[in-house]
């Protein structure tokens, strides 16, 4: 049986990287005493917490940490009519945080993930790995079978292309669980005592042309790369379907990192997912997606944006109106989903206006 970290485990104290450039961002509906355990990893950096549901209720935040906390109420004041596109009663809300960051680097965790053990029982960083993970090339474009050539002990093997050893820059670094798996609710209901306990200690790029499913309960990415893509879209309350919202921010970052030559790596690190949500709630959250996603995947897989689409924004404009053109078809939802896309980018650049000397996303300083 797996095991997560304890407090003392957890305890070393470790040098801050990137300490002024990251910010962690957090969802959540409750008090933050998860933290507790992430204290030895956490406290240096800020945290930026987006409370979902009741704006009235009170987040108690342990002390010690650095952090800003943004209810309902907060995101209609801050964004005005835009708040529309921001999602409510549903995870997808963190993604008002990303947009009020102003740091490079974003980490984001559920507040039901606490710290893994790696299999020497040592607790493991994962904020720390991330940042390894998002600091080294990615290599989309031809498959190395030691997986990551740049991480120690690895490099590239023999009839790799030269070439293309350089690598590109990384927007996405993708963790993993142990203890409970990111299943969707079928998968829950006929396998509900599976637990993760195997440990790869292993990073790779995901290769150009494939998609992934995203999971956001323990992911980091590049804010200035990738960042006006990280929309999880409209999920939750008023909405038909929920718990796609890391999904679809998946496909939609994977097919833009794809056409701007930017990477996705996936693996470690791995956090402790201490909680399985009820798959029967779960199931009436999925249930359209689950068919829907049928049309959704292909829809991206054969995606392609124009030569044009040189940043971000542009890619993101261009793909919310191929949703619009041909998911529409599929359900009304999505040219409602559509219109909240374009409402987002316009939302995202009011709050991050582009400053002197800036280079645009997508390119390369």
């Amino acid at each position: 049986m797996v095991e997560p970290a304890t407090a003392t485990q957890a305890a070393a104290p470790v040098m801050p990287q990137l300490k002024d450039e990251l910010d962690i961002v957090i969802p959540t509906i409750r008090n933050l005493d998860f933290l507790e355990m992430w204290r030895p990893f956490f406290q240096p950096y800020h945290l930026i917490i987006v409370q979902d549901g009741d704006p009235s209720k009170t987040i108690k935040v342990p002390p010690g940490f650095d952090y800003e906390l943004y209810n309902r109420n907060d995101i209609n004041k801050i964004l005005g009519p835009k708040a529309s596109c921001i999602s409510f009663k549903d995870s997808a809300c963190r993604c008002f945080g990303y947009m009020v960051s102003k740091k490079k680097y974003i980490f984001t965790i559920d507040d039901d993930c606490f710290v893994a053990k790696d299999p020497s029982g040592k607790a493991v960083n994962a904020l720390e790995q991330h940042i390894k993970n998002l600091q080294c090339p990615s290599t989309p474009f031809f498959f190395n079978t030691l997986y990551d050539p740049f991480r120690e002990g690895a490099d590239f093997v023999r009839g790799y292309p030269f070439s293309l050893r350089e690598g590109v820059p990384t927007a996405v670094s993708h963790g993993l669980w142990l203890n409970i798996p990111d299943y969707d609710a079928p998968t829950q209901l006929v396998k509900p005592l599976e637990r993760n306990t195997r440990f790869v200690d292993a990073v790779l790029t995901i290769p150009k042309g494939t998609l992934f499913p995203m999971c956001g309960m323990n992911l980091a990415f590049d804010r200035d790369l990738i960042g006006p893509a990280m929309y999880f879209g409209l999920m939750g309350d008023g909405q038909p379907i929920g718990r796609y919202d890391d999904m679809w921010a998946g496909w939609c970052i994977k097919v833009i990192c794809d056409h701007l030559g930017l990477g996705v790596k996936t693996g470690l690190p791995y956090i402790y997912h201490s909680k399985a949500s009820n798959p029967f709630v779960n199931l009436r959250k999925e249930y359209k997606g689950i068919f829907w996603q049928e049309e959704i995947i292909p829809f991206f897989q054969q995606a392609v944006l124009p030569k044009d689409c040189t940043t971000v924004q542009k890619c993101y404009v261009e793909l919310a109106k191929q949703v619009k053109e041909k998911l529409s078809k599929v359900d009304p939802y999505f040219d409602k989903l559509a219109d909240a896309m374009v409402t987002w980018i316009k939302a995202w650049d009011e709050l991050n206006p582009p400053t002197a000397g800036s280079v645009p996303n997508g390119k390369a300083a």
